[in-house]
C-alpha cells in the first residue's frame, strides 16, 4: 500500500480508499497544505463551521459511504456505533486507511489494495481531458463510471442531492466487486 508523496489532503498515508475532490476548504491553514495531513478531533467540525453546509455534507456523505460498506470486506463500520460517531471519531484521522485528496489520482495499477473515488463527472472528465488521468473509464450511466484493473470510480458529487443513500449503496456494491 505504498501511496505517492505527492498526494495532497486529507487522511492517512496508507490508504487503502482514496476519495478525490476538484476543491479544498477555504481556510488559510488549507489553502498551502503540500502533504497529505491526517485529521484530529474535531478538525472536521471545525471545517464546518468555518466552511459551511458544503463541506459538512461531503464528511457527511464520506462517513455514511464507509459505514454503509460490507463489513466482512470493509471494517470501517465496526469501529462505531454510528456513522456519526464514526465520522467525529475515525474520519480521515491517522490509521484510518482512506484519505480525502486534492490532488490529482496517481493510479498505479501494481497497487491493487487502492480503491479510487473520483467525486463527481464534471471533475473526472477534467482529469482525463487535461491528461492528469489516463485510466479508461468505462461509464455504467450518466452518473457512475469504472475501470475495474485501475479500481477506479467516478461517482456523483458527496451531497446529499447529488449521492443520495439510494446511491451511496449503489457506490458501496461497486468498491465492493473490485475485491
Amino acid at each position: 500500500m505504498s501511496n505517492n508523496v505527492d498526494n495532497i489532503g486529507f487522511g492517512d498515508n496508507s490508504y487503502r480508499i482514496a476519495v478525490y475532490i476538484g476543491n479544498q476548504p477555504p481556510m488559510d491553514q488549507y489553502q498551502h497544505l503540500d502533504h497529505l495531513a491526517a485529521l484530529r478531533l474535531g478538525d472536521i467540525a471545525n471545517i464546518g463551521q468555518h466552511c459551511g453546509n458544503g463541506w459538512r455534507k461531503v464528511f457527511n456523505v464520506y462517513a455514511k459511504l464507509l459505514y454503509a460498506l460490507d463489513k466482512a470486506v470493509f471494517s470501517f463500520s465496526t469501529l462505531a456505533p454510528t456513522w456519526q460517531e464514526y465520522r467525529d471519531n475515525f474520519l480521515l484521522q491517522a490509521n484510518s486507511n482512506i484519505a480525502l485528496l486534492f490532488s490529482a489520482p496517481i493510479i498505479n495499477t501494481a497497487h491493487y489494495k487502492t480503491i479510487h473515488i473520483i467525486m463527481g463527472k464534471t471533475y473526472a472528465n477534467s482529469l482525463v481531458n487535461s491528461k492528469l488521468m489516463t485510466a479508461q473509464l468505462t461509464w455504467l450511466d450518466e452518473e457512475f463510471a469504472i475501470n475495474k484493473k485501475a479500481r477506479v470510480i467516478v461517482c456523483p458529487y458527496f451531497d446529499y442531492r447529488q449521492l443520495s443513500n439510494i446511491k451511496i449503496v449503489r457506490l458501496a456494491e461497486l468498491m465492493k466487486s473490485l475485491n
